[in-house]
């Protein structure tokens, strides 16, 4: 673009000023297709920030411990669980709460069943209700990793520093944490 398609004249305040305003680029429109990069990084937010990928895994072991177990107890007696596939397939109906409707035939099936879609329910709610709260109390956490993260990176760049540098560096610093430590000493006073 040349300099005449980036600017334009506009009506001088004073007369003989010569005034260029320059063009706006009109306003973007609404996306039909989301922000990709920003969904992205959220959900990196997401598995890096919150408790998502612990307590999943914790409900996955469980999920699959207690189809064992069913499998184990049901098998040759439940015509419905003669795989562990079966059991497994009841187990996540059970967790989800829509239920099926093959069941365990045997009291210890029962019991068993009974137990495991209590804990597997709570935890698969346990495990949305955790990282939403996660997610939405990481602003009111205080910054101090994230302090400590800069000052670590910082740090590693004092290689590239002169003596001088260095010198009024360390100043700087001694001078601003001795003033902090004052104001926190009159606070609590």
């Amino acid at each position: 673009m040349g300099e005449e398609e980036q600017f334009e004249r506009i009506p001088p305040i004073r007369p003989g000023e010569e005034v260029l305003r320059r063009r706006r680029r009109p306003r973007r429109r609404l996306r039909m297709v989301p922000n990709m990069p920003a969904f992205f990084r959220f959900l990196g937010d997401i598995v890096h920030r919150t408790p998502l990928i612990p307590i999943l895994s914790v409900l996955i072991v469980a999920v699959l411990l207690l189809a064992l177990a069913l499998y184990l107890i049901e098998r040759g007696v439940n015509p419905n669980m003669n795989s562990y596939g079966e059991a497994l397939w009841w187990c996540v109906t059970g967790m989800q709460t829509m239920g099926s409707p093959h069941h365990p035939v045997t009291a210890a099936g029962k019991v068993v069943g009974g137990l495991g879609i209590l804990v597997t329910t709570v935890g698969f709610f346990g495990v949305i209700i955790a990282t939403v709260t996660a997610y939405f109390m990481l602003p009111r956490r205080r910054p101090s990793r994230e302090i400590v993260g800069i000052v670590q990176y910082n740090l590693e760049k004092l290689d590239d520093l002169s003596l001088e540098e260095l010198e009024i560096l360390k100043e700087t610093t001694v001078g601003l944490i001795d003033a902090r430590i004052e104001r926190v000493k009159k606070a609590s006073s």
